[in-house]
């Protein structure tokens, strides 16, 4: 794929274009109108041309999502159309799929249908009761799995409340009961599942995110000497709330210099990082997420604080910098259709570690949501893997952040560095790739 990294002075003109000129499909962000249109038109597509296909794939022909307003299940939610910001009342969709006779349904047991998208099939005139009606439903089509959004190994696919849950069986016939199972490996296949249309989205929403980067470390946001790590971080926050968007987490901004300790995992994942002055000569590492479209980004990069006279990155780290991406080259390397997470980090680890590398991996899939549901590949205390979402194998047509580390001593600074990588990638019949690239070098701030 083609590289889109570009050196410090480019990225911010291409910062200011992008916010300045013309959906961030287009170098602009859609105003809400126009952003529920697109994102009401993606649904209608991921519901109608992918859900029957994912059924067909997992032999489930029926598939119930059930809520009530404010306590929504995450799948749920990510089937309501952009002027639906919660469920109402107790929602019902009911999805419906006869392979043999094409047949697709998408249904909402509720008094109102579901944007355009889910049709209401529930008249409370004829029918008061609701849950009456939703087996009337059932009965009509006689499927032979009911499946429910019950999950020992994803949260996100285990939104059925337990009083949503004992309401539905009680109503439920006994002789249809014994068909109800768990619906987590179709449940993970539409959250994971992204279409190309999405991807165009997605593609640009990165390149926001790392424009957005690309300014926070530059000098018109830092003085070395002045501004803290803190401030940093909340200028990104209010970067995204300025144009309009949301940070799905918040950001981090640490430092690493030559006369301090390389700080633990642990510190660096519970904000372990205090407030600290940014000097020169500093390394920064920056955690930062956008969310758009009903899309995350995640994205980790590093820059550089010159000192005086200083007008590239030190040779030093731009060689630790190098151990980085060669561990991201030999882990994405490493991805295949239907190999399990768990396979590939072992596989990745090992290598890299036969290389005089000190590779930690721990990528989680991306996507509908930020840490999203799907083949899952390490975490960061969990480098011998990760049982359940960990044996989930590859699929087609998924997304991750690609998050790991790398740590290196560095002689220049008597110490230890950790080079920590973060980039969205996707995978496909075409192989892997960089939604929007990744980071190559440093970045200066200048």
């Amino acid at each position: 794929m083609t590289k889109f990294f570009f050196k410090r002075p480019t990225r911010i003109i291409i910062f200011l274009f992008f916010i300045s000129a013309t959906s961030v499909l287009k170098g602009q962000i859609l105003s809400e109108k126009e952003r529920a249109e697109r994102y009401d038109v993606l649904l209608n597509e991921r519901i109608h041309k992918v859900l029957p296909g994912l059924m067909d794939r997992h032999d489930m022909d029926m598939w119930l999502l059930i809520s009530r307003e404010y306590n929504e299940d995450p799948i749920l939610r990510t089937m309501l159309p952009a002027t639906w910001l919660n469920a109402r009342r107790r929602t019902i969709i009911l999805f419906y799929r006869d392979a043999e006779n094409d047949v697709f349904d998408a249904l909402a047991v509720a008094r109102y249908g579901i944007g355009q998208t889910i049709k209401s099939a529930w008249d409370k005139e004829k029918q008061p009761d609701q849950w009456a009606r939703l087996i009337e439903l059932i009965q009509e089509r006689n499927p032979k799995k009911i499946g429910v959004n019950i999950s020992e190994h994803y949260g996100i696919a285990d939104g059925l409340v337990h009083t949503d849950y004992q309401e539905f069986m009680s109503h439920l016939p006994l002789e249809l009961q014994s068909r109800v199972i768990s619906a987590e490996p179709l449940a993970v296949s539409w959250v994971e599942t992204r279409t190309e249309n999405e991807m165009k989205e997605f593609e640009a929403l990165v390149q926001l995110t790392h424009d957005i980067i690309a300014e926070a470390f530059s000098t018109r946001v830092i003085t070395p000497g002045k501004t803290t790590s803190e401030e940093v971080v909340w200028w990104l926050r209010q970067k995204v709330t300025d144009l309009g968007l949301e940070t799905w987490f918040h950001p981090t901004v640490d430092i690493q210099r030559n006369n301090e300790a390389l700080k633990s995992h642990i510190e660096a994942f519970s904000n372990g990082y205090q407030e600290m002055v940014i000097q020169p000569g500093d390394l920064l590492h920056c955690d930062f997420g956008v969310s758009y479209m009903g899309l995350n980004t995640d994205c980790q990069q590093h820059a550089y604080v010159p000192v005086l006279d200083e007008t590239a990155v030190p040779e030093y780290l731009k060689k630790a910098f190098t151990t980085g991406n060669r561990v991201q080259d030999i882990f994405t390397g490493n991805f295949s259709l239907g190999r399990s997470g768990n396979e590939i980090l072992r596989t990745s680890l090992e290598k890299g570690r036969a290389e005089g590398l000190r590779p930690s991996i721990y990528t989680h899939p991306l996507g509908s949501f930020g840490h999203s549901a799907g083949t899952t590949l390490g975490m960061w205390d969990a480098q011998q893997g990760v049982p359940g979402s960990g044996d989930h194998p590859m699929a087609y047509n998924t997304a991750y952040a690609i998050e790991l580390n790398n740590t290196v001593f560095i002689p220049e600074w008597g110490k230890d560095v950790r080079i920590m990588l973060e980039e969205a990638g996707y995978f496909d019949q075409d192989g892997f790739r960089y939604v929007n690239g990744r980071q190559e070098e440093i970045l200066l701030v200048r």
